[in-house]
């Protein structure tokens, strides 16, 4: 492993590999972000279908004013868990737990919430499939029933959480004065879809998966799953700037070694891709970009990269054109991974929550010597 001088080393795929991620820049202490469940008997979902036994994991930190007007919702990103957020809490950065209450949520799928991984009732495929905005239900359910939250200054996420701060600011219009969508999007692109598509066939053409009723651990399914990440995590400028052509085989053992290792995963991995593929708020909403975006009432902060291969920033751009949102370009070879650290784009973020008037169009460019 290389050290983590360089926020885009070989350790760092341990992070965007989906293993759970130590906080590498220091870590918020347990005691003060600890993890809890809200726990519900059953919890349906948009499909009708049921989730038995169902749970939602999170973390808070900060405290909540008298008004109850500081309380900020941070839903994980794909494979991310609550405690991953944390580091974005700590001092100097962009989420201040001494001004903010700040709920770090984890979405369905993660492995904490109910998921295929640790469902009793509904294990690995039995698991129903779940969509982004059943994410955010169990999120409003959370929100509302146990810590009596009416209404929040923002909701903010990155890359699938971004995509709920997208369906949130749809889906319940009234319950936010404020979002931030880093890297996510209203609406998986064809492009998307076939990245995810490919993503779950490499796991589903392991043999030991057996069809969702796994003989053993698909192991080289998910390495190969891991291999096909990275590969669009960053762009080829980043891959040759990173990588040596005699590291390769280091990097290739690497994905194998950090990559999950069990059946569990795997499910939640396929559902979680599965939600994604099917993402799309304009066609929850009467069809049109401009249908969904005649609902939203908060004030809302875009974050893209233009050279991401993961997630399309097509629709999200077009989202906040049409809102008269402003736009933050990302501009990095990092690709998805930019927002883990190759641009330090948190001060838009701190100005945008004080004062969402005072953020305009803007480009934010890699430091020189990164």
């Amino acid at each position: 492993m290389l050290a983590m001088k360089n926020p885009y080393s070989l350790a760092l795929i341990t992070m965007v590999l989906f293993v759970s991620m130590s906080v590498a820049f220091g870590q918020v202490p347990t005691e003060k972000a600890a993890q809890q469940f809200a726990t519900y008997d059953d919890f349906k979902l948009q499909s009708g279908a049921v989730i038995h036994g169902f749970r939602v994991g999170y973390r808070t930190l900060g405290t909540l004013n008298s008004e109850k007007s500081n309380a900020i919702l941070f839903p994980s990103w794909l494979g991310g868990k609550s405690e991953d957020l944390l580091r974005f809490a700590q001092p100097g950065q962009w989420l201040d737990a001494s001004k903010y209450y700040v709920v770090f949520l984890d979405a369905i799928g993660d492995g904490i919430t109910t998921s295929p991984s640790n469902s009793q009732a509904q294990p690995l495929m039995e698991f129903p499939e779940f969509t982004i905005r059943d994410m955010v239900e169990s999120e409003l359910r959370l929100a509302t029933d146990v810590l009596h939250l009416t209404h929040v200054h923002a909701v903010v996420g990155i890359s699938m959480g971004g995509m709920q701060a997208f369906e949130w600011i749809v889906a319940h219009p009234d319950y936010m004065d404020q979002a931030v969508a880093v890297e996510g999007s209203p609406q998986s692109t064809s492009a998307d879809m076939l990245f995810w598509t490919t993503q779950i066939h490499a796991i589903e053409l392991d043999p030991a998966w057996n069809h969702g009723k796994p003989t053993g651990p698909p192991i080289s399914g998910l390495a190969l799953e891991s291999e096909i990440f990275w590969n669009n995590a960053t762009s080829s400028a980043q891959h040759l700037r990173e990588t040596k052509t005699k590291d390769f085989p280091a990097l290739l053992a690497t994905l194998a070694k950090e990559s999950a290792h069990d059946a569990g995963a795997a499910a939640d991995h396929i559902r979680q891709r599965q939600a994604i593929m099917n993402l799309d708020v304009p066609a929850e909403f009467g069809g049109t970009i401009e249908q969904a975006v005649a609902r939203v009432r908060a004030k809302l902060l875009v974050m893209v990269v233009p050279e991401d291969l993961v997630v399309n920033p097509t629709p999200a751009i077009a989202f906040a054109t049409k809102l008269g949102a402003p736009v933050i370009l990302l501009d990095s070879p990092c690709g998805h991974l930019t927002a883990l650290g190759c641009i330090a784009f948190g001060a838009p973020i701190v100005q945008f929550l004080a004062d969402p008037s005072s953020v305009h169009d803007a480009t934010l460019h890699e430091a020189p010597n990164q």
